[in-house]
């Protein structure tokens, strides 16, 4: 099968064609061919060796058919989504034409979308979803900022809290991404920076925070929120620097919560991939509930380009890579 591997660490030229043998029918494991995946910046960073582990193969997810399933867990020709379960970081993942996955990291997600579109919702939506109705625990008339709102993972945010009936202030750098927030739906948009925290009207007030900048802004961010509010820290777009000598004595605000989550944790037994609503978020966005559509497609030849503009931020949404 064709294949991408990662030759060294570096730079997107490190991404390398070859040709590989097809995973083989293992049990508890589900091989599939891969159609499309998407693209995320985990992958650009164990591309450059910045990850605590990186497989020779990347990608994190990707939708396609079961070709086997020796556990009987799917059946044969099935529609279906794979995400992490060591994908990419442990054991070859969705860069090639076929991929393997333990059963615990599939989902069945039949849909009339095209493998593009559907390719939009494993890993974004999965997480986005977690950190929203089971870390932070929103519910409809509450405030929420995401910070990082126009990346990828905060835009699937941001459409599934204005769907639950949430009231989201959606933060980014440059102010001329305003209306593309405003049209998802945000009540409003604030410019990203330092001291957010002492420039929002509604600090103090502020019910839960999806912090997707990271390191950097985490204090902030729990600075703004109520006493009980929450703030969920699950991405990194500021850098993977940790907090210079974090000490909650002096830094942290008093009577808020701070969890985290990281989608590699899905199909262990406190997340099980099943708790996530895969196949009703699909249709969601078959019915235009969910405005969920690719920024860039990319053939499987390209993905060196694809790469080269993850990396140089112009990404503008979720980008996906069709293999069939």
């Amino acid at each position: 099968m064709r294949a991408i591997v990662i030759e060294r660490f570096g730079g997107p030229d490190c991404l390398v064609y070859t040709e590989l043998p097809e995973p083989e029918p293992l049990a508890g494991q589900v091989v599939i061919e891969v159609k499309a995946f998407g693209l995320n910046h985990a992958e650009m960073h164990m591309r450059r060796g910045e990850w605590a582990e990186a497989a020779r193969v990347s990608g994190i997810e990707c939708v396609g058919l079961v070709k086997a399933c020796p556990g009987g867990e799917f059946p044969v020709g099935a529609k279906v989504a794979a995400l992490m379960g060591g994908l990419g970081r442990t054991i070859d993942g969705s860069y090639a034409e076929y991929t393997r996955a333990p059963a615990s990291n599939v989902a069945l997600i039949e849909s009339d979308l095209p493998w593009a579109e559907l390719a939009v919702v494993p890993e974004t939506y999965a997480t986005a979803w977690t950190c929203l109705f089971r870390n932070l625990e929103i519910t409809q008339g509450q405030t929420l900022v995401i910070r990082g709102a126009t990346s990828a993972f905060g835009q699937a945010a941001l459409n599934l809290a204005v769907d639950a009936g949430v009231q989201v202030i959606a933060t980014t750098r440059d102010r001329g991404r305003f209306a593309l927030l405003e049209g998802l739906g945000a009540a409003r948009a604030e410019l990203e920076g330092p001291g957010l925290s002492q420039r929002i009207a509604e600090a103090k007030r502020i019910d839960a925070v999806l912090d997707l900048v990271g390191n950097s802004t985490i204090l902030d961010s729990l600075a703004m929120l109520r006493r009980g509010g929450r703030a969920c820290l699950a991405g990194w777009l500021g850098g993977l620097d940790p907090i210079a000598g974090f000490d909650p004595l002096s830094q942290m605000a008093s009577g808020v919560y701070l969890t985290f989550f990281a989608s590699f944790v899905f199909g262990t037994p406190g997340f099980p991939l099943s708790d996530v609503p895969l196949q009703a978020i699909a249709e969601q966005v078959a019915a235009g509930r969910l405005k969920a559509k690719p920024s860039r497609v990319f053939r499987f030849e390209e993905i060196r380009e694809a790469h080269r503009v993850m990396e140089a931020g112009e990404a503008g949404g979720k980008m996906v890579v069709v293999v069939a």
